[in-house]
């Protein structure tokens, strides 16, 4: 099992709980941007430059990815395809994405880019708080006691 972080967006305090997470249960976890980052010295954790340009980051994300693997992102495309790989997909906020509900979330996005293309003004997300890095902290610990104890 690995985790993988489409690491251009992701907030640092998620990145935080992420590295303790990776260091606490020896799971690899690799970050993946198109700007160079810094992570913490470990065995356990690595960073991932690619080129610049649309979507290269999601698309190296969904080339590496395997079953049963672990996705953090905000993103619905790339989580559709992460989802079809059967590997799990945790949101920065916390929310599970998984064959359940990654339909209505594609359908919701679609509709809100439509919004936005024909001039409606829907605003942007709410802002990020440390309940959502707790939420997500919290929603990892379950998915990891979980995938952990099928092996």
């Amino acid at each position: 099992m690995n985790i993988w972080i489409d690491a251009d967006a992701c907030p640092l305090s998620i990145k935080e709980v992420l590295y303790r997470v990776a260091n606490r249960t020896k799971i690899p976890v690799t970050l993946i941007a198109n700007q160079m980052l810094r992570v913490p010295p470990s065995p356990y954790i690595k960073a991932l430059q690619v080129p610049s340009g649309f979507d290269v980051a999601d698309q190296r994300i969904a080339e590496e990815v395997k079953s049963g693997d672990i996705v953090v992102t905000a993103d619905i495309p790339l989580s559709a395809l992460i989802v079809a790989k059967q590997a799990w997909v945790i949101d920065p906020r916390g929310v599970l994405i998984d064959q359940s509900s990654i339909e209505a979330r594609l359908t919701m996005r679609n509709f809100m880019e439509s919004l936005r293309e024909s001039g409606v003004q829907t605003g942007g997300p709410n802002v990020f708080t440390n309940k959502d890095v707790q939420a997500f902290a919290n929603q990892l610990d379950r998915l990891l006691a979980r995938l952990i104890k099928l092996t």
